[in-house]
This record gives C-alpha cells, sequence and structure tokens, in this order.
C-alpha cells in the first residue's frame, strides 16, 4: 500500500512532541500539509511539507488522514467537517466535551465508511503496560487497590489562555483525568461507580486543577485517580495490590521527557528506562517471598501509530475503540456531577 498522505491542523506541542517525531521516521505516512494559523513552526520542522491558514486546505483529494491537534474546543466542528470530506481523523484527546458530541461524531464516522482514532497514547506508558502484563500472568492474586498520580507542579496558571477559559471540556480532568480514566478502563474494564473531588486551587482560575476521582468495582476493588498543580515533590506514579503481592512504579513514564528533549523514538530501545527507574514487585514466587525491581514491559507511544496504520490500511479492530471513549467521556461528564453532589454515582 502507498504511504498514508496526512494533513496536521495545529503546529504547538502536542504536534510538535508527541506526533511529528513519530510521523516523519515512519515511511507508512507522509506528511503533506500542516495547518497554522499565523506561525511557521513546521516549516522548521517539516520542510517539505506545505503550510496553509485556513484548514479547510488540509482536505484536498490527495488527503487520506487529517491529525487534529488544535485546542479542545475546536475539535467537534474540525472532526465533523473532516469526516464530511471524506477522510480518516485522528484527533488528540479528549475527543470533544460531550458524549453527546461524541456520538454524534462515532455515528457520522460509521456512516462515512471512515476511521475516527482517538489519540489515547498513555495506554502505552511503561507501568501500565507491566501492569497489564502482571495482571495475565497472575502474580499479584485477586486485585484490591490500585492508585494512578498525575503529580506537576505550577505556581502560575496554564500560558495557553484556551486552557483557561472557563469553557467546557477543558481544566484538569479533561486534559489528564482523560488519560486515567482510559488507563482504567484498558487494565480493569469498565467501574460500577464513581465519586469524586474536584478543586480549583490557583487563585482566580476557571477551570480545575486538582481530582481525587474513586472508581469502584466488584468484589470491593476500588480504583483511586488523583492530579494536582501543586506536587513539587510527587507521590508514586502508580500503585497495584493484590491479595497475593504488589506492583509499584514511583517514577512516571519517561517517553515524553525523551521527546520533549529531542531524543528520536528510533528502535524498540529509544525508551528503555535505567533499573533504577524500574518498578517494585513484592509477591510470592514457587511459595517464595520476594522484593525486586521489575522491568518494564516493553511499549511506545509508536505502538498507537503502528495499530493506526492496520485499522486504516487493513480495517483492523482497533485497539482504542470508539466505544471506550465515549465511555470515558460518561465516567467525566459522572466526575463533575458527582463533585457537585458530594455524593456516589453510579454508572
Amino acid at each position: 500500500m502507498k504511504p498514508i498522505n496526512i494533513s496536521i491542523a495545529g503546529a504547538g506541542f502536542s504536534s510538535r512532541v508527541f506526533h511529528i517525531p513519530f510521523l516523519k521516521q515512519d515511511v507508512r505516512f507522509n506528511i503533506t500539509k500542516v495547518y497554522e494559523r499565523t506561525s511557521n513552526y513546521a516549516a522548521e520542522w517539516l520542510p517539505n511539507a506545505e503550510t496553509v491558514r485556513d484548514f479547510s486546505l488540509l482536505l484536498t483529494p490527495e488527503v487520506d488522514l487529517v491529525l487534529i491537534t488544535t485546542p479542545n474546543q475546536t475539535h467537534y466542528a474540525m472532526v465533523k467537517e473532516a469526516l464530511l470530506a471524506g477522510k480518516h481523523v485522528l484527533v488528540e484527546k479528549p475527543l470533544v466535551a460531550t458524549v453527546a458530541e461524541a456520538e454524534a461524531l462515532a455515528e457520522l464516522a460509521k456512516q462515512q465508511g471512515k476511521v475516527l482514532y482517538v489519540y489515547q497514547n498513555r495506554r502505552w506508558d511503561s507501568y501500565i503496560a507491566t501492569a497489564k502484563s502482571l495482571i495475565e500472568q497472575n502474580l499479584l492474586g485477586e486485585l484490591v487497590d490500585c492508585e494512578i498520580r498525575f503529580d506537576r507542579y505550577a505556581k502560575e496558571k496554564n500560558s495557553k489562555a484556551w486552557k483557561e477559559a472557563g469553557d467546557r471540556g477543558t481544566g484538569l480532568v479533561y486534559d489528564l483525568g482523560v488519560h486515567l480514566i482510559d488507563q482504567v478502563l484498558y487494565l480493569f474494564g469498565k467501574p460500577k461507580a464513581v465519586y469524586a473531588d474536584v478543586r480549583y486551587q490557583h487563585e482566580g482560575v476557571l477551570v480545575d486543577d486538582n481530582f481525587d476521582i474513586q472508581l469502584y468495582y466488584a468484589n470491593d476493588f476500588k480504583v483511586v485517580l488523583k492530579a494536582s498543580r501543586y506536587a513539587r515533590e510527587p507521590s508514586p506514579t502508580f500503585v497495584l495490590h493484590g491479595k497475593l503481592g504488589s506492583y509499584l512504579k514511583q517514577t512516571p513514564d519517561n517517553q515524553e521527557t525523551l521527546l520533549k528533549n529531542g531524543v528520536q523514538p528510533l528502535g524498540k530501545e529509544w525508551n528503555m528506562e535505567e533499573k533504577e527507574n524500574w518498578g517494585i514487585l513484592h509477591t510470592e514466587l514457587e511459595g517464595n517471598v520476594v522484593r525486586q525491581p521489575y522491568p518494564n514491559a516493553q511499549a511506545s507511544y509508536q505502538n498507537l501509530f503502528d495499530d493506526l496504520y492496520q485499522v486504516i490500511a487493513y480495517n483492523a479492530e482497533p485497539v482504542i475503540k470508539l466505544e471506550e471513549v465515549i465511555f470515558v467521556l460518561k465516567v467525566i461528564e459522572r466526575v463533575f456531577e458527582s463533585a457537585k453532589l458530594g455524593q456516589k454515582i453510579y454508572l
């Protein structure tokens, strides 16, 4: 099959760090155009791509796939326009702000016979891939508790004005919570209830910047998701306890840091972590209690683009399914409902 021609809407942080480094070195994809309203960043990174000033100019006949990395508030209109133009779409998370909008776009993609794929890359964070493997090997036994955190430290509000405007679909729950909820869905399936505390800690802030989300499963298994922008000293990123053993990862996945520092994602070992940053497995093996560093399962955000190619080129079943994306948005809607009412909400 000839390379998939891509046009990109947006040339900001997401495009530069999470997408272009993978796409530009993958012969299965060919970046042809980039939409920037006023800047000319793409000319430096993609000298062979055309810069356009109107989104509609990304939808020309030779384009197969439109990548949308623009602010959240623009996603619905842009995805709809691209699908109506007969293009496959890869869109940054969150897909949109509401379940109703997501369902409408999913139905449109089905009618058009096109792929609508959401960039939930954090399924390929190292600790998620490792936890998945440990669960499949039953090295932890029946699960009882899990905590996943996404802590950062920022004295000031976000420098991107659109993230602080107070529009629906912005704030920390939609920015980072959408990743954590998707990770939980991937590891454990659908929860049966949610209880949430959502806070606004920066002075004068219009969007949430701290959350504590509790997800409840059968057999008293509970998952706690936390994020803060006032965590100078972060807590462990991932903790999973079972009746047989525990797995703990102190440090977050390293891929974002590597990509921000200009490391190119070439080969299978580009994001290998040093042993000192491995997680700890504390369990029983053949009747003996062991506590030891446990190597990460191989995982890379490249896996997402591999999957996307298979879905477009060969009509493969996607790893990230639209019904799962919609369920994550359903949970987010219930998160804000729970926080407002101060009570557990059943899903």
